[in-house]
């Protein structure tokens, strides 16, 4: 899997990800249920290293490419 993220986009991606997996956490309720699962997008894009998103769009914040 190669990596099109950059280490400041990664480092923005994982924060905001913690974030909103602990507000889903504290929030009670189906909202909270939802806030929660959506953290886990930019969590888990932030900790692979690779966002679909990007490859579907042809961005790269990535310095160096890995393979």
């Amino acid at each position: 899997m190669n990596c099109n993220i950059g280490k400041t986009d990664r480092l923005l991606r994982v924060a905001l990800g913690v974030v909103l997996v602990i507000v889903g956490v504290v929030t009670s309720g189906s909202q909270g249920i939802i806030i929660g699962v959506v953290g886990l997008v930019p969590l888990g894009t932030g900790l692979m290293g690779n966002c679909p998103a990007y490859t579907l769009f042809g961005i790269n914040t990535c310095k160096h490419h890995q393979m």
